[in-house]
């Protein structure tokens, strides 16, 4: 018991020289946690991970933009070799499309940029490839940028999808609200 009482003696002595606790008045500091993460947040306190004075990212989820999950939807027919959320972008695997010629062989790749999160026309980018191969030779294809209708449809698809999606996201929180907070035949308080 003696050893146990030493041994908490020293230790508190050597936290105290070291300076690894500090005194500190409770006027000085906030009593409310909000307050006083306000206060350690202003004064730069807190612990920080990788480089001091880096800003951290903005963590925005999939699950919650509408036009990544349009994409997604709309482009549900062919596998994905990326979806990069955080990238932006979504390129789909080669496809089959139909061809011109009956010793061609004709595949497209859709690619798909995220410009904004906002639905609106600007919003995004789609682009789409063609590789043309001659059946009797092997490693014989030419892969171009074609520009199509293709192109405006897939965007104007995705696009109605993510509007749809939105405004049932905007109708189900109203009605979740309304449950929370029916109204009374008072209206004017």
């Amino acid at each position: 018991m003696k050893k146990l009482t030493l041994l908490l003696i020293t230790t508190s002595l050597i936290m105290t020289a070291c300076g690894i606790y500090k005194h500190s008045p409770v006027k000085d500091n906030p009593v409310n946690v909000k307050d006083r993460v306000a206060k350690n947040i202003e004064e730069g306190r807190g612990i920080r991970f990788g480089k001091k004075g880096a800003a951290g990212g903005v963590f925005d989820f999939a699950s919650s933009n509408e036009l990544w999950r349009a994409s997604i939807d709309v482009l549900d027919f062919v596998p994905f070799t990326n979806a990069s959320y955080s990238g932006g972008i979504i390129i789909t695997d080669w496809f089959s499309g139909n061809s011109k010629a009956e010793n061609e062989k004709r595949m497209l790749k859709i690619t798909v940029r995220f410009l904004t999160n906002e639905i609106r026309a600007d919003a995004l980018k789609v682009n789409i490839h063609e590789k043309i191969c001659k059946l009797n030779t092997l490693n014989d294809c030419d892969i171009n940028k074609i520009s199509s209708n293709l192109e405006n449809e897939i965007k104007l698809a995705i696009l109605k999808k993510a509007a749809l999606l939105e405004k049932n996201k905007f109708k189900k929180n109203a009605e979740e609200y309304r449950k929370e907070k029916p109204v009374t035949g008072d209206l004017i308080n």
